[in-house]
């Protein structure tokens, strides 16, 4: 009977609710013996940039996640002042892989910014020969200015037409469009 008690303690068991920070985590369970389960939280890694003067920067390899989020060093980051199509929307594939070549095998320098988006850290990125992703990627018609964020500074790299080829981008900065 006691057994049984231990393992409908094992499976039904939550854990109590905290009050955590707004980073996410998993819950992963870890038996100590064959009678004890044993619940840990774990918490992501996220980095906090408040209260700098002068922008931090991030250099390595990158990883790249869809038109406008790379990984470096195992943190997500957003390309500052863009908008490009998610993966599922018409071209968000070829903008994905659009980054992926300009990418590949180079060093990227990331300069930081001190908000974040949507658990990404917000920053501008260059390849090692100088050009900045975003500016590259506004060039190639595979993501749109964002202005609310960038102040306009890629709107003049944009080919024409390319917010109707984009509508989707184009539409959720509006605020019309929801997914």
């Amino acid at each position: 009977m006691r057994l049984f008690r231990i393992i409908l303690r094992a499976i039904f068991y939550t854990p109590p609710q905290k009050k955590r920070p707004q980073t996410r985590g998993t819950y992963k369970s870890k038996s100590k013996s064959k009678t004890q389960t044993r619940f840990i939280y774990q918490e992501r890694r996220t980095v906090v940039i408040a209260g700098t003067t002068t922008p931090e920067k991030l250099c390595g390899y990158c990883h790249v996640i869809d038109g406008d989020t790379i990984v470096i060093n195992k943190i997500k980051i957003r390309l500052a002042g863009i908008d490009a199509p998610e993966l599922h929307h018409p071209w968000g594939k070829k903008s994905k892989w659009a980054v992926i070549h300009m990418c590949k095998g180079k060093k990227i320098t990331a300069i930081l910014e001190d908000h974040s988006s949507h658990d990404r850290v917000v920053a501008t990125c260059y390849l090692p020969d100088g050009r900045d992703i975003a500016e590259e990627l506004v060039k190639a018609g595979l993501a749109i200015d964002w202005p609310k964020f960038s102040g306009g500074k890629y709107r003049q790299f944009e080919p024409p037409g390319i917010r109707k080829k984009l509508w989707r981008a184009d539409a959720r900065q509006k605020g019309k469009y929801f997914e």
